[in-house]
This record gives C-alpha cells, sequence and structure tokens, in this order.
C-alpha cells in the first residue's frame, strides 16, 4: 500500500515513516502544502497523512483542493486544542484526525481503519497484468496461481511498475520513488534488481511483462509486441 505523508516537521515525518516501511507500506513525504497537493493531485495514493500547519498552503486549503478532485482518504494531525480545526476539516472531507503527540502504533491502527474502510467501497486492493497478480493487503504476488517470493524492495519495485502498467518510467523516476535518492548515473542498483525480479516473473513465462526501453527506462506491459 501507498501512502503520502504531508508534514513540515522533518522529525515528525521521518519517525512516521520509518514506522510505516516497516509495516511495508511505500511512502512518499511532502514538506509543504503545495509539494503535497501537487504529489496528491498527480501520484495515486491509498492514504494521505496530512497536517494542518503547513507552510505555502495549509492543511485545510490543501484538503478543500484535493477534495474537488479525489476521494483518497486522509488522516488529519492536528495540534491539541484545535477543536475548531478538528470540526472544520471533518465537515471538508477528512475521514479521521489524530492530535500531536500520537503514538505511532495508534497512527499505523488508524490508517489501517481507513484503509479497510476504503476497501468496502473498492472491491479489490489486486494490481494484474496478464495473468500477474500482486495483493496489495496480503504483500503476496501469484504468476498463473504460483506464489512468487519476493523481497520488500522487488514488491515496492514491481507495485510501481504495476501501478503505472502501460507506461515508460524513467530510470531516475523509479530510483528516486523506490530507494528515496537522487539518481546517480553511476549506479546499477535498479539493473541488479531488475534482473532478480523479471527472473523472477518472466523467466518461466512465454509472455514476457517487463521490457527495457533502451536509454530510458522500463515499462510493464500486458503483452508483447
Amino acid at each position: 500500500m501507498r501512502i503520502l505523508i504531508v508534514e513540515d516537521e522533518l522529525k515528525v515525518s521521518q519517525f512516521l515513516q520509518k514506522g510505516f516501511e516497516e509495516e511495508l507500506f511505500s511512502v512518499d513525504t511532502a514538506q509543504d502544502g503545495d509539494q503535497g497537493l501537487f504529489m496528491a493531485l498527480t501520484e495515486s495514493y491509498d492514504v494521505i497523512i496530512l497536517d494542518l500547519m503547513l507552510p505555502k498552503k495549509n492543511g485545510v486549503e490543501v484538503l478543500k483542493e484535493l477534495r474537488k478532485e479525489k476521494t483518497t482518504p486522509v488522516l488529519v494531525l492536528t495540534a491539541k486544542g484545535q477543536l475548531e480545526s478538528k470540526v472544520e476539516v471533518l465537515n471538508i472531507g477528512a475521514d479521521d484526525y489524530l492530535t500531536k503527540p500520537f503514538a505511532l502504533a495508534e497512527c499505523i491502527a488508524r490508517v489501517r481503519s481507513l484503509l479497510r474502510r476504503a476497501q468496502m467501497e473498492k472491491p479489490s486492493n489486486i494490481l494484474t497484468a496478464d495473468n500477474l497478480e500482486l495483493d496489495q493487503i496480503q504483500h503476496v504476488v501469484r504468476r498463473d496461481g504460483n506464489v512468487i517470493d519476493l523481497t520488500v524492495k522487488e514488491f515496492k519495485l514491481l507495485e510501481y511498475l504495476l501501478r503505472n502498467k502501460n507506461t515508460v518510467l524513467t530510470r531516475s523516476a523509479i530510483i528516486e520513488h523506490i530507494w528515496e535518492i537522487t539518481f546517480d548515473t553511476g549506479t546499477n542498483v535498479l539493473d541488479v534488481y531488475m534482473t532478480r525480479l523479471r527472473k523472477k516473473v518472466d523467466d518461466d513465462f512465454e509472455v514476457k511483462l517487463i521490457h527495457t526501453i533502451r536509454g530510458v527506462g522500463y515499462i510493464l506491459k500486458d503483452d508483447e509486441e
């Protein structure tokens, strides 16, 4: 599952990111309202954790703009005593709120609750391509009914490819999303992981799903052309 954390306090953001990644979530972060809104509107997330007190554009403004286009579940972080803000954000579309300071376990539990609620409205958390299936809740990958064992990074890589199925992804975009580092032309980390992933996903099947776009990056397609 993929979440976006919009929080300008670096320690809080890193604390949340580490905690959710340990629970096998794929996590993106934004440090201000403008960046958070842009990412929320242009990327696909299962849940958004949104702080109210943000630079450039506050959380209320972000939520109002987001709700004009998307229904992504939003957990709002509020400061102690911000009763009016809590009422306001619930009225304009927040799905839940959590008062700072909070325990990580409670935050994770609330996010999982939002995911379960969303699951009732969205019947499938299965990403597919041809006979490949990736279950985002159970973290299970199958091809032609057979379970494929993947590492955490391999799972995230395949999930990212499936979320952007039939779209060419640049090497830099993949590395920055999966490893959250600036692209280094001298590194071959992506090639190593892609080779491993292809071996597990494609080697035993006639239809190859993962393709190299020379000089650009990779694409996961349903069928070979």
